[in-house]
C-alpha cells in the first residue's frame, strides 16, 4: 500500500492527519501493520486504554524517529486514529471500524499475543 502522508489544517487552524476511510481499509494492510512487534505493542496498549493516549505514554525501546514510523504505519493502514491536541499527538485504536470490517480479528490478535507472552514467560522460567 503506497500512501502519502499529508497534514492539513481544519477551519480552526488545527493540524489534521490523513486517515483512510473505513471502506478503504484492507485486511492485508491491517495484518501487515499488526505483524511488527513494536506496532503490536502499541495496539495492545491502546486496546487496554480507556481513551486516547499520547505517543509519549507508550514506551518503546526504539528511537523517536522509529516510533514515528510505527505510528504512521498503524494510522495509514487504518488501525489507529491520530489527532493533535495542542502539541500532543493523541492515538486511539479504530476498534469500531476494525470490528465492523473484520469481526473478531482484533480481539483474537490481542488474545493470541497474550497467550504468546504467557508461553514465552513459562519457557523462560524453565531455563
Amino acid at each position: 500500500m503506497t500512501t502519502t502522508t499529508t497534514t492539513s489544517a481544519d477551519r480552526t487552524g488545527a493540524r489534521v492527519l490523513d486517515h483512510p476511510d473505513r471502506s478503504a481499509i484492507r485486511l492485508e494492510d491491517v495484518l501487515h501493520a499488526l505483524a511488527d512487534p513494536m506496532r503490536l505493542r502499541i495496539v495492545r496498549r491502546l486496546a487496554a486504554a480507556e481513551g486516547e493516549l499520547s505517543c509519549t505514554v507508550i514506551e518503546l525501546p526504539v528511537s523517536k524517529s522509529t516510533c514515528t514510523h510505527h505510528y504512521r504505519v498503524l494510522r495509514e493502514h487504518g488501525v489507529i486514529s491520530q489527532i493533535y491536541r495542542g502539541t500532543a499527538k493523541m492515538n486511539v485504536l479504530r476498534r469500531a471500524d476494525l470490528d465492523e470490517l473484520f469481526p473478531g480479528l482484533i480481539e483474537r490478535v490481542l488474545k493470541a499475543a497474550e497467550l504468546q507472552d504467557e508461553r514465552l514467560d513459562a519457557g523462560a522460567d524453565r531455563t
